[in-house]
Formats: structure tokens, sequence, C-alpha cells
């Protein structure tokens, strides 16, 4: 979309599902240099009382605020992105992993900006709340 000047409030954003497994994880670990052993042992996780591997919250950020960028244009489009997380997500020890879909709605539209609430899920689990993104309606002149 290269304007946002016809979106109205209620204006959904296309789903975004995303595959994950294990060695996801594990690379997003070295990507981001947090190597603590929750995002890729079961052992360590419970150990600490988790029920297994979970993955980075700021990965499950990230695929939220992708979600954002790809329906507005671009990285450039957006103001600001928040997120509570309320449930890790969990990544069973399989080939097949897991998947995790994120959407988002128009709340609210202004002359200058677009506010969209968003929303993980992974299976029947709400993974993020209170999640909102803040989108310029123009492009951004640098």
């Amino acid at each position: 979309m290269s304007t946002l000047a016809s979106v109205t409030v209620g204006d959904q954003l296309p789903t975004r599902s995303v595959h994950l497994t294990r060695a996801d994880a594990v690379r997003y670990a070295g990507a981001s240099g947090d190597f603590n052993p929750i995002h890729w042992s079961d052992r360590a996780a419970q150990a600490l009382g988790l029920p297994g591997v979970l993955v980075h919250g700021m990965w499950t950020m990230g695929q939220a605020a992708s979600a954002v960028t790809d329906w507005a244009g671009g990285a450039e489009r957006v103001a600001s992105v928040f997120v509570r997380f309320t449930k890790p997500v969990l990544i069973p020890d399989t080939d097949e992993g897991v998947l995790v879909e994120f959407t988002g709605a128009v709340t609210e539209v202004t002359d200058e900006t677009v506010v969209v609430a968003l929303e993980a899920t992974c299976g029947d689990d709400k993974v993020i709340g209170a999640a909102r993104a803040e989108v310029w309606r123009a492009e951004v002149r640098r």
C-alpha cells in the first residue's frame, strides 16, 4: 500500500502465519545474542518451573511489527509499537514446531496517523495483549 489515505476504523490487516521450530529459536538466539537455555533446552526451562522451551519475547514482538510494516508499506511508516506479553510461545521438540498467527485491526485514524490493535495467537492462546502500533499515514521525509 503506497498511501494509507483510504484506511478506516475496522479495516483488518492480513493474517501473518509463521511456522516456528526449535531450530528457528536457536538461530534467533544467535542473531539476538540471547543464549538463555530456556530458549533451547527443555531441561533448563523445566528447572525454572516453565513447561518447556519458549521463544524469545522479542521474536514475537518482531513478528507482530513485521505484520504492520508489510501492511503499511515499510518500516519507515511505523512510528511506534507496544506489546505486552501475556503467555509464552512454547516450542515443542518436533519437526512440526508450532504455528503463530498475527493479525490486527485499525482502531483509530487521524490526519497524521493510523492506530492498529495487534493480536498474536498460538493455538488457542493469545500470546500478546494491549498490543498496538502507530503508523504514519504519509511517507516520512528525511
